[in-house]
């Protein structure tokens, strides 16, 4: 059936092989409206689903445009379903539009029908079995016939038509699972095949099932593609309009200036809260820098104090220097007052006999035999924490922010506990005022996280005002 879809087709499927990307190579994603969306080149996007149909890693791929913008912003299960695929693939020229609008970078325009042909290609070549579900009667069989035709190395596992009632849907899942496929093209329309896939995909033992929209109308010939020069120039939404006014009439003239406008508003909310962000950020800076400079001059009889009775009581520096790790995961030695001996046992010593405060990650004893009598009352009321300003003060803590963690516990951080790392450490947190150390790990990531997200300067003066507090009461001090 040579047309211009066919024509197309075949220069796709007979094009040169792209750079292959690897197996194992994560796609970079870009947030666009909300979503986050695949950025990558087509070669990246297409060898990416090949090597997950390969490895039989369970993958549902996904497409967004201008109209399923639209749609989920008043359908909340697909707009449920779009951002939990395992990839979500930008197209269209109005994604582009809202991607340029936000300042956020992407990659190629991975709609369905230009993905279609490279896809086929790399499947065949690698004997990967396709079956393609949906589109009116027959549809889906001339779709898998020219897909076959121009390139006759793919492996079509199966066809059937979109059409069939929900008592008919265990026996279509059956048909696929019988077939052999690897992969999975749908094309019920939208929201319809993204919703059931996610709803069913558990069923089926193809590893990749993709929500193809309206692509086996172009590929079948049912429908005719936009010329090429309008599809580059981003106006192949006026040639299906011609196309198909009935249809595309409410999707286009009624449906591109909300999304523009949706575009814009959401930009624009983006970069105020950015703006928001920095300014909050600056200030919280300015507090740090005044009142560590402040605390330091007024402290300064009391930090005398402290370091001369430590220095009285037992033999080393007044002062203890430690590497610590803050923001983003990068070191710095963080200034405590001593409160241990220098010629007691090793953490390693005491972590082989006694250890009231092991959770696989910290360490720590409520009756710690390192800890001098000067130590024990300084850490109680954590006058041993005050130095800390001087860190402060030079940027490398702020008042509040999580507590800084020893290289040897960053390295058993899991992935949601590195989340930690995300925000400059503080001299306190959210959790010192909520038991301190009485609080098991796993509880002070939750607090510290939660912080991070919620942060503010009035959030930030909230804990400030609450710390004395749990200075005072000292529980969880040990």
């Amino acid at each position: 059936m040579p047309n211009q879809t066919t024509h197309a087709l075949n220069i796709a499927l007979k094009s040169p092989p792209r750079p292959h990307v690897g197996p194992r190579r994560a796609l970079k994603r870009s947030n666009v409206l909300g979503f986050n969306l695949v950025n990558a080149t087509m070669a990246e996007a297409v060898y990416w689903i090949a090597d997950r149909a390969q490895s039989r890693t369970p993958t549902q791929v996904a497409f967004l445009n201008a109209h399923c913008a639209n749609l989920a912003r008043r359908n909340w299960r697909y707009a449920d379903t779009l951002k939990n695929v395992d990839a979500l693939l930008p197209d269209g020229s109005g994604i582009a539009l809202a991607a340029k609008l936000d300042q956020q970078p992407l990659g190629d325009n991975l709609n369905g029908t230009d993905l279609f042909g490279s896809l086929c290609r790399c499947l065949a070549f690698r004997k990967i079995p396709v079956f393609f579900l949906g589109g009116h009667k027959g549809v889906a069989e001339a779709t898998a016939r020219n897909a076959q035709d121009a390139c006759p190395q793919l492996k079509v596992a199966g066809h059937k038509h979109g059409y069939f009632t929900p008592r008919e849907e265990d026996e279509v899942i059956q048909e696929i699972n019988n077939s052999g496929a690897r992969v999975v093209f749908v094309a019920f329309g939208v929201p319809d095949q993204d919703v059931w896939l996610a709803r069913i995909r558990h069923r089926l033992h193809a590893p990749v099932v993709l929500g193809v929209g309206g692509l086996f109308d172009f590929v079948s010939g049912r429908i005719p593609r936009a010329p090429e020069w309008m599809r580059h120039a981003g106006i192949e939404w006026i040639y299906r309009l011609k196309c198909e006014p009935r249809r595309m009439w409410r999707r286009y003239l009624l449906g591109n200036l909300p999304f523009t406008g949706h575009a814009l508003g959401y930009a624009l909310r983006r970069r105020s809260k950015t703006a928001l962000r920095k300014f909050d950020r600056l200030a919280a800076r300015c507090i740090d820098v005044a009142a560590s400079a402040v605390g330091l001059a007024l402290l300064s009889p009391l930090l005398a104090a402290m370091a001369i009775a430590i220095r009285l009581e037992s033999k080393g520096p007044a002062l203890y220097r430690q590497i610590r790790i803050g923001e983003n995961g990068a070191p710095f030695e963080i200034v405590k007052f001593r409160s241990m001996r220098t010629d007691g046992p090793s953490q390693l010593e005491l972590q082989q006999t006694a250890n009231d405060r092991a959770d696989g990650v910290t360490f720590k004893l409520k009756q710690d035999p390192r800890i001098t009598g000067v130590g024990r009352f300084i850490r109680k009321y954590s006058i041993d924490e005050l130095p800390q300003l001087w860190n402060v003060l030079k940027g490398e803590m702020s008042l509040v922010g999580p507590r800084p963690a020893l290289p040897s516990e960053v390295e058993k951080y899991s992935k949601v506990e590195r989340r930690r790392l995300n925000g400059k450490p503080g001299i306190t947190c959210l959790w010192q005022i909520s038991g301190r150390a009485d609080l098991p790990f796993d509880r002070q990531v939750v607090l510290d996280v939660a912080y991070l997200k919620a942060r503010s300067v009035w959030f930030d003066l909230w804990i400030l005002i609450r710390t004395p507090i749990a200075v005072i009461t000292a529980r969880g001090a040990y």
